[in-house]
């Protein structure tokens, strides 16, 4: 089936295999058999599969600050509030302490999803029922209100990185609800452009770094900008930073792709359809500051998600001895011929490494 962006939800699965390489485990291969109407429906299979296999090993736990009103003394003493329950006539102490315990923010994301996922009508019932069975492990754990969800809190490291996959794809689901004026309930909406353009950025990154083996970089680089005399740390600290998406190199040439998800991908100008200058400006700027010595072997690609737009980019120009311009990337395809894009856009600039 297709989304509302006119994407195969299967291709959604795939594109998250590359993004998160755990998916492309034995355990999942039943995921990828399936077939789904919904991306919520996807998503709901990858967690009711990913959490089940956490709960096996056991759910990721922390120190967690608590404050309790207890008879005996446990970790520090909150004075103030130990005064008022004298003055009530209680006699407790009010204790500040930290306890290991699983009710921490990675697993009260979990359990947040989960919630929604079980209530959402596009998630088919034998995926409800497994994620019913899942609910009953995180009875001790809270639920969180989706809206005030400080993702920007979350790190991995060795004890928890199985989480960053399941997580992401949390992030996915709970991003895509809208509020209701009715009640205050939340319901899950379609698959946010906000996340989708997430997903197809590292997706392309993940892709060329995994199947081109040949490149000697593929990463996400900062370009630094080619600055004449002599600069202040003060006065750079004004100029916006160069975050690229994609940047490739093979030996001294260079590829850096800007992957752009868009309702449209032209703007409309002068009674003709042109790219939108931005973009063209910023993957210029990208080319020429990283190539400082004018050599003409960096070269820049905005790369677009295709619409359905009756005209799509597809055009290359020598700009001041730089190859820049534009193409577009059919997600509504099979997936195959997705790849097979990206591994000619790859071989029209690098050449035919991967035969090699």
């Amino acid at each position: 089936m297709i989304n509302n962006k006119g994407i195969l939800i299967k291709n959604i699965y795939y594109m998250l295999s590359y993004a998160f390489r755990i998916l492309k485990q034995s355990n999942y291969e039943d995921v990828e058999a399936e077939t789904f109407d919904k991306a919520q429906d996807l998503f709901a299979a990858i967690l009711a599969k990913g959490v089940a296999q956490q709960l096996k090993q056991g759910l990721y736990k922390e120190y967690v600050t608590k404050q309790e009103t207890l008879p005996i003394m446990r970790g520090k003493l909150d004075m103030p509030e130990t005064i008022r329950n004298r003055i009530s006539r209680k006699q407790k102490l009010a204790c500040e302490f930290d306890e290991f315990s699983a009710d921490n923010l990675y697993n009260q994301i979990l359990k947040t999803a989960v919630h929604y996922l079980i209530r959402d009508p596009g998630v088919k019932n034998t995926r409800k029922a497994q994620l019913n069975k899942i609910w009953l492990f995180f009875d001790n754990i809270k639920r969180l209100e989706p809206s005030q969800i400080p993702w920007n809190r979350l790190r991995y490291q060795q004890n928890n990185k199985n989480y960053e996959m399941l997580l992401n794809i949390c992030y996915f689901v709970l991003e895509g609800l809208l509020q209701t004026t009715e009640k205050g309930e939340y319901k899950i909406a379609s698959f946010s452009d906000e996340c989708m353009a997430r997903l197809y950025e590292k997706f392309i990154l993940e892709y060329y770094r995994q199947e081109h083996r040949y490149l000697t970089e593929a990463r996400a680089a900062q370009v630094k900008w080619d600055l004449m005399g002599e600069t202040s740390e003060a006065m750079i600290r004004f100029l916006p930073v160069m975050q690229t998406d994609i940047y490739l190199r093979k030996d001294e040439k260079i590829l850096i792709i800007d992957a752009k998800y868009y309702g449209k991908t032209l703007q409309r100008q002068f009674n003709k359809d042109t790219l939108h200058s931005g973009n063209i400006y910023q993957i210029f700027t990208y080319v020429k500051n990283q190539d400082k010595g004018n050599t003409g072997k960096v070269a820049g690609l905005l790369l677009y998600a295709k619409t359905e737009e009756r005209i799509t980019p597809d055009c290359m120009f020598n700009m001041g001895g730089n190859i820049i311009g534009a193409k577009t990337l059919d997600l509504n395809t099979d997936f195959k011929l997705i790849t097979a894009q990206l591994d000619q856009i790859a071989r029209d600039y690098f050449g035919d490494f991967m035969s090699e």
